[in-house]
């Protein structure tokens, strides 16, 4: 059988056994959120031997020549030493600068990195509280703010949004890795009707991304629609209103599950240009994608993000 290392302690493993799975089981508290391949949480770096990889492609050359895996893709055939990521030695460090409730579910995270952050809207980072780990999307924008914000749903409890509600400015996390995601502003949109649709802390990219829309004029129509559990879970429906009284191309939608039938029902086009930005959950994405196609919006002019549950 297989032997697996980390640091000075080895054990045999069953071969063909899942790498997240052995490490957890035996004592290494690898942290994972989708099981997918997605949030990227389980990361570690294979120092002597190589597991079967069922996801090559989800890490960059540069990552897999330095022998980063993600765990969960990986299984065990062979004698295999790894280190698991260190947030302490491997990640950022930044403080928390602001903490504050959007609504009575949404919690705003503000972090300022130790040193800068090149990152752009709509990008994801695994943030690192202790040992407990989990990907957001950034909701700040590079060019105007100084901090990273991130929208965090409470409203289930998880061990990171758990550990999130005890923090207070001032206190040390860690940052994680820096993923490219599907969602970002492109300036060949210019022109083209540009359409975010977003269910709960979606909204959070896709609010970063209408900021870097706006601040390269945008000329096109910009229409906003947010999908809440209720009314007041629009947790930024005022900071949008706002933005809709200055700016004539931009529209806010506020929805709710009761309206949903209806107003997606009501979706039309009034361009086969417009351009659609989609995030939030599975079932939310997937709805609004259905009936974007059944519109006639061509698949090449659809981004969407949708935030894996835990797995």
């Amino acid at each position: 059988m297989p032997e697996l290392r980390v640091g000075e302690r080895r054990w045999s493993v069953a071969p063909g056994s899942n790498l997240l799975d052995a490490l957890n089981s035996n004592g290494e508290a690898v942290p994972y959120s989708c099981r997918a391949g997605s949030c990227h949480a389980c990361l570690v770096q294979c120092l002597q031997g190589q597991p079967s990889d069922t996801r090559p492609d989800a890490l960059s050359p540069e990552q897999r020549q330095q022998g980063w895996r993600l765990a969960c893709q990986c299984q065990v055939v062979e004698d295999l030493q790894v280190h698991t990521f260190d947030p302490q030695h491997d990640g950022r460090p930044a403080e928390v600068s602001a903490i504050d409730w959007l609504s009575a579910h949404v919690l705003r995270l503000r972090l300022v990195p130790q040193r800068p952050l090149r990152y752009s809207a709509g990008q994801h980072l695994v943030l690192w509280a202790g040992q407990v780990a989990r990907p957001y999307s950034l909701a700040s924008l590079p060019q105007e703010d100084r901090f990273l914000e991130f929208h965090i749903d409470c409203r289930q409890p998880g061990a990171f949004s758990d550990a999130a509600r005890l923090l207070q400015i001032g206190d040390s996390i860690r940052l994680g890795e820096l993923r490219g995601g599907a969602l970002h502003y492109d300036a060949d949109w210019h022109e083209r009707p540009l359409w975010l649709l977003a269910a709960g802390t979606g909204l959070g990219p896709l609010f970063g991304i209408l900021r870097e829309a706006l601040l390269q004029d945008h000329q096109g129509s910009i229409r906003v629609i947010h999908l809440a559990h209720d009314p007041s879970e629009h947790y930024l429906a005022k900071p949008l209103q706002a933005m809709a009284a200055t700016r004539a191309n931009l529209s806010i939608e506020l929805w709710t599950p009761a309206d949903l039938p209806t107003t997606l029902a009501q979706l039309r086009l009034i361009s086969r240009q417009t351009q659609a930005l989609l995030c939030g959950g599975p079932d939310s994405v997937d709805a609004f994608a259905r009936r974007l196609y059944l519109a006639g919006l061509p698949r090449n002019q659809l981004l969407a993000d949708a935030f894996l549950p835990r797995g």
